[in-house]
């Protein structure tokens, strides 16, 4: 619980880097846009009601599609694209693997699995609506990845092919705006802002549902801070300490976001061993533990990760150890 706190404020610090490098695009001053925003995600949690909060995280989820659509004002060669999709490739280097841990850990972070389901409970969703419950989730990790997709599509197509220096969400903007146009640029920016602000307000509740959760105090959206003190502090908290943090004086913002998703990607194996655990126990379960074909998934999953955290490590301690193993294999 201790852990997933921490790594949990470490991402909520990076949503509100996010926040800050998307609207520092539009040239607004981080030591605006992030005291503004802390204080839009507390009020709308703190004073909204569940159904409240759900239809404003739903609208949030159609300003994704910014991202489809600046991949699709840029010159993107599709057919290759297509093909490397289905054909994966592996760079023997640390920085490679921990980039490719942090793409995992940003699309299947370790607090989703709390968010999920203690929104389910909250919304007190039975076992006859499990059906839809599900077909939701399914839906939701397809647009996701989808999405991811798209994301990566317009950076390659535009900011890698040219070779452009990106050390801030500004640049990335500047870079993409000559190759793809002021429109692609600011869909980019839209798409960060709106990614950030969203995450911004689940992470902290993420936060608050689990650390309740395990103590047995009272928490939910529809309770306010006489029956729900530590939850909404615990929110609160987490939010103060996100908002404060980005605005330290030359914080790097990008560096933040891309640690605290290698970070998540390093802690997810263990959250999910204990879930695939829990959802294959019929004492808990009754019929509706895991099939082996989610579980094959899921385990393969816990498996690929465990092994690029082991080579990630391997290459922090020992550089170059990932390619003279390779060298070692080929030969």
């Amino acid at each position: 619980m201790i852990a997933l706190f921490l790594t949990n404020l470490g991402n909520t610090i990076s949503e509100f880097a996010g926040i800050a490098a998307g609207m520092e695009i539009f040239g607004v001053s981080k030591f605006v846009s992030v005291p503004i925003a802390a204080a839009l995600v507390w009020l709308l949690i703190v004073k909204g009601s569940y159904r409240i909060v759900e239809r404003v995280f739903l609208f949030a989820c159609v300003i994704y599609l910014a991202y489809p659509l600046a991949a699709l004002t840029a010159d993107v060669p599709w057919l290759e694209v297509a093909k490397a999709s289905v054909t994966p490739s592996f760079r023997a280097d640390g920085g490679y693997v921990a980039m490719m841990i942090g793409l995992v850990g940003t699309t299947i972070a370790p607090w989703m699995q709390f968010y999920q389901q203690a929104a389910v409970v909250e919304k007190g969703i039975t076992a006859e609506n499990y059906g839809y419950t599900r077909l939701d989730v399914v839906m939701g990790c397809f647009f996701a990845v989808a999405v991811a997709l798209f994301i990566v599509v317009a950076c390659a197509a535009s900011i890698f092919v040219h070779g452009q220096s990106v050390e801030t969400a500004a640049d990335a903007a500047r870079a993409l705006e000559p190759l793809v146009g002021r429109y692609a640029s600011g869909l980019f920016a839209v798409g960060l802002i709106n990614a950030s602000l969203f995450a911004a307000g689940v992470l902290p509740l993420s936060t608050a549902y689990y650390i309740c959760e395990a103590m047995g105090w009272e928490l939910g959206i529809d309770k306010d801070f006489r029956k729900a003190p530590e939850f909404f502090w615990l929110f609160t908290l987490s939010v103060v300490v996100g908002a404060l943090t980005i605005l330290v004086p030359g914080m790097p913002l990008l560096a933040v976001m891309y640690v605290s998703q290698v970070v998540n990607g390093v802690v997810l194996p263990f959250v999910l061993i204990l879930m695939l655990l829990l959802v294959n126990d019929k004492r808990l379960m009754g019929a509706f533990v895991n099939g082996p074909v989610f579980n094959t998934v899921a385990w393969a999953t816990v498996a690929g990760l465990i092994g690029l955290t082991a080579l990630m490590t391997l290459d922090t301690l020992w550089p170059g150890a990932i390619g003279r193993m390779v060298s070692l294999v080929a030969g």
